[in-house]
């Protein structure tokens, strides 16, 4: 078995999880603190924070900072580029989604503008303020989490679902302008998976969901080897067939059985 990447000396000493409380993102920062990265932490509950800050500088000798944020915030951007002006930030995860389930139109503007702000302005901001230090350093890596959920419209989640597509085309895009500037960019399209916000979301387990340390693991180990992954292989039947096999009409109506709550 290869060594793995030494990620401190390839990307950089410091990498930045937006969402890093819990979940997915408290897997990554996990994954990175095994391989020596120091980390910035943003999540919007501060005790959550904390305590995984705590548990993970109790286990790795790395430095961890915090940082209690909304990512919808509208001074987002010079919060970030205060809070990384004196850190050398080699890498990027957007792990942070805000997923409210329900018709569109049984759901406030201010509520669909929530999700937008989150799940697409948040990323633009953040990767504006940090790549242009990896650009001039020639190194650095940026993951995006997007979801299986972006390949097709979801019924009950059709805001969610088109944000992952936004956020799954632009890594592509971006794979593509920075690989030859030294900065890898990974869109890592996740199904279902056993977090916390998951069960919140739809309360029960489903056939092929991944543990989050499989997820970070799998998606760390192939950066830089191309622009997008899809962890686990049922998950990747499911997109093939979704993508591939089954029409358009027929790939929505196959998730809506999970995502559309209809009590009519």
């Amino acid at each position: 078995m290869r060594n793995p990447v030494n990620f401190p000396e390839k990307y950089g000493p410091w990498a930045v999880v937006a969402g890093g409380s819990e979940g997915l993102g408290a897997a990554f920062a996990k994954q990175l603190a095994a391989r020596g990265m120091n980390l910035l932490l943003l999540a919007r509950r501060e005790e959550l924070l904390q305590e995984t800050a705590g548990r993970l500088a109790s286990e790795y000798p790395v430095k961890i900072h915090t940082l209690v944020l909304d990512l919808a915030d509208t001074e987002l951007d010079d919060i970030i580029r205060e809070a990384t002006r004196e850190l050398e930030v080699g890498m990027l995860i957007y792990n942070a989604a805000f997923i409210p389930i329900g018709a569109f139109m049984d759901s406030d503007l201010d509520l669909h503008q929530q999700v937008i702000d989150v799940n697409v302005r948040g990323p633009l901001i953040l990767l504006h303020a940090l790549l242009g230090p990896m650009r001039e350093r020639q190194r650095g890596a940026v993951v995006l989490m997007s979801s299986m959920g972006g390949m097709q419209g979801l019924p009950g989640l059709s805001v969610y679902s088109a944000t992952k597509a936004f956020n799954t085309m632009f890594a592509e895009g971006l794979w593509y302008e920075l690989r030859q500037q030294g900065i890898d960019v990974l869109a890592c399209c996740a199904g279902a998976t056993r977090t916390p916000a998951y069960f919140r979301s739809f309360g029960k387990a489903v056939p092929g969901m991944l543990e989050s340390d499989v997820v970070a693991r799998k998606t760390l180990s192939v950066l830089g080897k191309g622009p997008r992954v899809v962890p686990g292989f049922i998950n990747r039947i499911g997109a093939f067939i979704n993508g591939r096999l089954l029409s358009r009409k027929a790939a929505i109506r196959l998730v809506a059985r999970t995502t559309w709550r209809n009590d009519d």
